[in-house]
């Protein structure tokens, strides 16, 4: 019989369309069906600093909830002192790479590189490295830009040629506060997505309970009954952690000599309102190692003794897991850094966040995110004299601070959820 001619039937059709089917299932069965996709993570900046460790922990939470199929590997610059083991329990098919050899591998097998939350584009070397040697695509996800600091802020800002040739490049890029959006597109990057997200440490859901519910009870402290508190210099002084191996800076310390008392003054006058007018408690924390002392030195020490009885000063550094534990037993927290805010409002947790200009342009995402009645700039006068009513207001209705702070908490959730579908968007076919 002539192909030509040649004209199937109802029957054959069938027939051949369930041998295609059995067909196509069973290449599926036989794991033939695509490859999760690769991703690499450069992150993990530091581990001296609670807020450093959060942005790499929350942004694989935020990849394992969106894209739960993708295969994540990390690239760090550090993850010392206990927090390659937080990682390793939270994720246990997280692979780290860190040597050479392991680098060099990734850059060949991975197909998408995500540089994660930071104060800049910290790992531009390594983006152009992925960029030069393999040519696959990368994004860029919360970072703050250009992120450079200076305690002149009429000072014009400056930013890296090649961060901007790395951003315009990039599939994406997005900044964790709408300053740095608007710099970025003012100085001139042209990549095709630039939107705001936030920092990936709202995401972190690090616990442990254990150790912070000991604490509290050696101190006397109930949940629900303190407010938590963070001090905090204008420049931090490295040169104190010995493992950072950062020469002493003459003109960074005495800016922190001038400015201590002016930025921290209105901190400890928050502490003694709410013991004296609420009766709550109230618990000194660090975000870093370096705070550690100052928070005995500029908040506990000058105490009058009938505030000091109800407050405690924590007397060693923590990690982010019994940081987050802790303050999800609080009432909110107030001070002069970022991450543990963000890690309470990533919480539902109320957060007042206290900036001044050498912060960079990171504090303004509280306004980006509802929250501008929390914030405040120490360098301005007005600002100032409202640190102390807010922080009572917050103290003595925490039902109206915790529905304000859920709220945030929203916005930042709906704001995850389209961030991650950009980057699932941008994943190579």
């Amino acid at each position: 019989m002539s192909t030509l001619n040649y004209k199937p039937n109802r029957r054959s059709f069938l027939r051949q369309t369930a041998y295609l089917t059995a067909f196509f299932a069973a290449i599926g069965r036989s794991g033939l069906a695509a490859a999760p996709k690769k991703i690499l993570l450069r992150s993990s900046w530091q581990t001296v600093n609670i807020g450093d460790i959060g942005h790499t922990p929350g942004v694989l939470t935020l990849l394992e909830n969106y894209l739960p199929d993708a295969e994540v590997r990390l690239w760090p610059s550090s993850v010392g002192n206990g927090v390659d083991e937080l990682l390793k329990r939270r994720f246990p098919k997280l692979l780290i790479v860190q040597t050479p050899e392991e680098v060099a591998a990734a850059l060949k097998e991975c197909d998408f590189l995500l540089h994660g939350s930071g104060p800049s584009l910290v790992a531009r070397n390594d983006v152009a490295r992925w960029r030069k040697e393999t040519g696959k695509p990368y994004g860029v996800y919360g970072i703050t830009f250009p992120g450079v600091y200076s305690d002149d802020p009429k000072a014009v800002v400056k930013a890296n040629p090649l961060d901007v040739d790395l951003l315009s490049n990039a599939r994406f890029a997005l900044f964790r506060d709408s300053v740095s959006l608007g710099l970025a597109k003012e100085i001139g990057v042209t990549c095709p997505v630039m939107e705001f997200c936030p920092d990936g440490a709202f995401a972190v859901d690090f616990r442990n309970d254990s150790a912070a519910e000991t604490f509290l009870k050696e101190h006397g402290l109930q949940e629900g009954q303190f407010l938590c508190v963070i001090p905090r210099q204008r420049f931090t002084p490295w040169w104190e952690i010995p493992s950072k191996k950062t020469p002493f800076d003459e003109r960074k310390n005495a800016r922190n000599q001038a400015m201590r008392e002016h930025d921290n003054g209105p901190i400890r006058d928050a502490i003694i309102a709410v013991v004296r007018q609420t009766g709550l408690k109230v618990l000194i924390v660090p975000e870093d190692e370096t705070q550690v002392k100052l928070g005995k030195e500029l908040l506990y020490d000058p105490l009058p003794d009938d505030v000091k009885a109800n407050v405690v000063w924590r007397d060693r550094y923590w990690l982010t897991d019994e940081a987050v534990s802790t303050y999800v037993r609080s009432v909110g927290l107030f001070g002069l850094e970022m991450h543990s805010p963000i890690l309470c409002i990533g919480h539902g947790i109320p957060a007042i966040v206290c900036r001044f200009a050498e912060q960079t342009s990171k504090g303004f995402m509280w306004r980006d995110i509802g929250l501008d009645d929390w914030l405040f700039d120490v360098d301005n006068e007005k600002d100032r004299a409202g640190i102390v009513p807010a922080v009572l207001a917050m103290a003595k209705d925490p039902k109206a601070a915790r529905a304000k702070a859920a709220k945030a908490r929203q916005f930042v959730e709906r704001r995850q959820r389209e961030t991650m579908g950009i980057l699932k968007k941008n994943l190579p076919a």
